[in-house]
C-alpha cells in the first residue's frame, strides 16, 4: 500500500496536498469518520466496518510528486474488513459441519514516510490474520522516484521514467494481484474471495520499473522465498543455503491508455521464472493471512485442527502451493468505459518440486461490474474463476475447480462500502479428497474501511 498524509492507500487516484491542506484534510477525514462510525454502530451493530471507493481502479502508483515535499513526514494508514458467513458445503466424504456467523475481524497498519524528493518507505504489519492472530509483519520497500543526492540533468531526466523499488515486499507479478483482498485491505477487491489460484507472495525483491505514454516495463529479481533460510535441520543433517544462487526473475510489460474521457484499456502479460535449485519458491503459498471462505471443504479427521481456522487456512484456493522450479505467465486485460468495468485473467504455471514431481497449472479468471448511481455508489457484478490443474504431471489426470461469484456493493459515503456476495465454487475429479460430487455455496457479507 502506498499513501502521504491521511490519502487512502486504495486503488482511487492519490492526491498531494500542501502542510496546511495535509492538516484540514486530515481534521474533516477524522471528524467524518466518527460520525459515519456512530451512525454505522447503531443501524448493524459491529458487522457494519468501512471501506474505501472502488470506483476507479489503481494499479501501479503514479510517480511521486516533489512540488510539495519540504521536510521528512510520516503518515499513518488503517485497514479492517469483517465477514458474516452463510455457506455450506456438501462432498461424497465426510465433512465438518458448518454454521453461520462472523469471522475473525482482520487488520492492517502501515507507517508511511518521504524521506527527500521521491524517496518514500512503507512498512506494513498484519494486526489480525486467519493464519496468525497475533501482530506481525508483512514487509516493507524503499520506493525511489527521485534521487536527490546526485547533481546530474541526466540522472534526474531518466529518472523521469524510472521507478526503483527494493525490500522484502509483495512481488508485482501479473495485475491480479491489485484487485485481491489482503487481509484487513478489502478496498481492492469488488467481491469477497479473491481468485482460486492466488499467485501472492513477500520476499526480498528490487523491481525497476520504465514507464512513458501510457507503456510500462519492468523487470526484477528475488529469492521468491517467503521465508529465508540460512540453515534448515531434517532427518538427523543440516543443510545450509546460498540466496544469491537461487535467485529468480519476474517481469511486466503492457500499456495503459486513456483513449478518451469515458473509455480506459490496459493490457499486460507478466512472467515468473524461479530455478530448480530454489528450495522454497512461494508464489502460490505465500498468503499468511488466509482465505475468506472459513473451514469450507474440511473434512472430518476426529481432531481439534479440524475446527482450527489457522489449520488449512487456504481453505477455497488450490494452486501448485509451494515449490521448487516454477514458470508462470500471467495475461491481464482491464477495461473501463463509462460505468462498465472489465478484468480479465489468463494464467499457466508449471515447475516441479522437491520431491521431483512436476506440476501443471492454468486459470482463467473474468469479472464485469457495472456501477450506477448519481455518484456510481452502486455496483453489481460477477466473475466467472477456473483453474484446472495436475500436481503430478506425469499422470494424465487433470483436476478442475471452477467458482461463480454474483454480487454487488453500496457506498455510503466515498469510503464506506458494504459488500454482498453469492458464491458457488465446484470440484471435478477430487475422488481421493472428496468422491464425485463436491463443493459449497452460500451468501457472504463483507465490510471494511482503508484510511
Amino acid at each position: 500500500m502506498h499513501s502521504i498524509k491521511c490519502e487512502k492507500h486504495t486503488i482511487i487516484q492519490r492526491r498531494t496536498y500542501s502542510t496546511k491542506q495535509r492538516s484540514e484534510t486530515c481534521n474533516q477525514k477524522y471528524k467524518n469518520m466518527k460520525k459515519s462510525i456512530g451512525i454505522q454502530a447503531f443501524i448493524l451493530g459491529f458487522l457494519f466496518l468501512m471501506i474505501t471507493s472502488l470506483s476507479a481502479q489503481q494499479f501501479e502508483l503514479p510517480q511521486i510528486s516533489t512540488e510539495d515535499f519540504h521536510k521528512t513526514g510520516v503518515s499513518v494508514g488503517g485497514d479492517f474488513a469483517i465477514q458474516y458467513q452463510m455457506l455450506e458445503h456438501y462432498a461424497d466424504s465426510a465433512l465438518i459441519p458448518l454454521g453461520t456467523g462472523f469471522n475473525l475481524p482482520t487488520a492492517n497498519f502501515s507507517i508511511i514516510a518521504d524521506l527527500a524528493e521521491g524517496i518514500r518507505v512503507n512498512v506494513e504489519t498484519y494486526l489480525s490474520s486467519r493464519h496468525h492472530n497475533e501482530t506481525w509483519v508483512k514487509g516493507g520497500y524503499l520506493l525511489i522516484d527521485e534521487l536527490p543526492f546526485i547533481h546530474s540533468e541526466g540522472i534526474k531526466r531518466a529518472m523521469d521514467l524510472l521507478t526503483v523499488k527494493v525490500g522484502n515486499m509483495e512481488l508485482d507479478y501479473g495485475d491480479a494481484h491489485y484487485r485481491r483482498t489482503d487481509n484487513g485491505r478489502a478496498t481492492t477487491n469488488p467481491f469477497v474471495g479473491n481468485y482460486i489460484m492466488d499467485a501472492f507472495t513477500t520476499a526480498p525483491a528490487i523491481e525497476i520499473m520504465f514507464r512513458r505514454s501510457g507503456w510500462l516495463f519492468m523487470g526484477a529479481v528475488t529469492t521468491g522465498s517467503l521465508r529465508q533460510d540460512l540453515v534448515r535441520y531434517s532427518d538427523g543433517s543440516y543443510t545450509s543455503y546460498d540466496a544469491h544462487k537461487e535467485l529468480g526473475v519476474y517481469w511486466k510489460a503492457g500499456i495503459d491508455k486513456q483513449l478518451h474521457d469515458e473509455l480506459r484499456t490496459r493490457l499486460t502479460v507478466s512472467g515468473y521464472h524461479m530455478p530448480a535449485r530454489n528450495h522454497n519458491n512461494s508464489l502460490y503459498g505465500g498468503d499468511r493471512t488466509g482465505s475468506r471462505y472459513y473451514l469450507v471443504m474440511k473434512r472430518v479427521t476426529d481432531s481439534s485442527s479440524d475446527t482450527d481456522i489457522k489449520s488449512g487456512h487456504t481453505t477455497g484456493r488450490w494452486s501448485p502451493s509451494t515449490a521448487n522450479k516454477t514458470n508462470s505467465l500471467m495475461v491481464n486485460l482491464f477495461t473501463l468505459f463509462k460505468g462498465f468495468e472489465f478484468f480479465g485473467t489468463y494464467e499457466i504455471a508449471s515447475g516441479n518440486y522437491a520431491s521431483g514431481d512436476e506440476f501443471r497449472f492454468s486459470q482463467i479468471g473474468v469479472e464485469g461490474l457495472l456501477r450506477f448511481g448519481g455518484q456510481e455508489q452502486f455496483y453489481a457484478g460477477a466473475r466467472y474463476n477456473l483453474v484446472k490443474g495436475n500436481p503430478i504431471a506425469a499422470s494424465d489426470h487433470d483436476r478442475y475447480v471452477n467458482r461463480i461469484q454474483i454480487g454487488g456493493g453500496c457506498f455510503m459515503l466515498k469510503s464506506t462500502v458494504l459488500k454482498f456476495e453469492y458464491v458457488k465454487q465446484n470440484y471435478r475429479d477430487f475422488i481421493t479428497d472428496y468422491g464425485e460430487d463436491a463443493g459449497f455455496n452460500g451468501m457472504m457479507i463483507e465490510a471494511a474501511i482503508s484510511f
